[in-house]
């Protein structure tokens, strides 16, 4: 390694802060890109987290209220933060036609479909809908396309509990299927940290700093 490579990958990281947004209340109906409003009321919540996220980064959301509302009650404890910009390709799976089902009422209209989906989750499709895989080949590439406009700098992203893991899906390097098994509880931060020219070949390496920490649970 040359003299002050090192330095140059540490300066060039790009740090990425994910939170999932606050909860949304659907009468345990799938709402995937169904447009839910965030029940932001725990302040103390919202407080505790903007704690813990740096000053002076960039903010993305998606184009879903649930999370400006949650960006919102955030910034209102971090004076000077700039407007997020929402991105698409960082939504939650869309279920199609089951969005603002109930499972029962799947398993007792379709339910072969609804066998079949649950037999392999992270590879099937919805009616009209996204997979989980799908996802991931949406949601690994914006992370790079936005690490790269952005090197050295922190990004935090309000986003959904399916963008969370499969953005840890591209960090680790596996299946969708396996990273269906994280866990992503609303207002919880995922912390991950793209640092360019450190993996095979030249290629990037990923650093997971925390995984769905929240308020009271740790964490810095």
């Amino acid at each position: 390694m040359c003299p002050g490579h090192g330095a140059f990958m540490r300066d060039a990281t790009t740090r990425w802060w994910l939170i999932r947004h606050a909860p949304v209340h659907a009468g345990g109906r799938m709402y995937g890109q169904q447009d839910l409003d965030a029940d932001t009321a725990d302040g103390d919540t919202a407080a505790a987290l903007a704690a813990w996220l740096p000053a002076g980064a960039v903010w993305l959301t998606t184009p879903l209220c649930r999370t400006r509302q949650t960006a919102a009650a955030l910034e209102a404890h971090l004076p000077d933060t700039p407007e997020p910009t929402p991105v698409r390709a960082l939504a939650e799976q869309h279920f199609g036609t089951w969005q603002g089902r109930t499972p029962a009422e799947l398993m007792a209209e379709q339910p072969e479909a609804w066998r079949r989906f649950w037999a392999e989750p992270a590879a099937s499709r919805p009616p009209a809908g996204e997979s989980f895989a799908d996802v991931v080949d949406r949601v690994g590439p914006t992370l790079a396309t936005w690490s790269a406009a952005h090197p050295g700098r922190d990004i935090v992203a309000v986003v959904h509990g399916g963008t969370v893991r499969a953005a840890l899906a591209t960090a680790l390097g596996v299946s969708p299927a396996h990273a269906l098994a994280f866990a992503v509880g609303t207002w919880s931060l995922t912390r991950l940290d793209r640092i360019p020219g450190a993996g095979a070949n030249g290629g990037p390496a990923w650093r997971i700093a925390a995984v769905n920490t929240t308020p009271g649970t740790g964490g810095d």
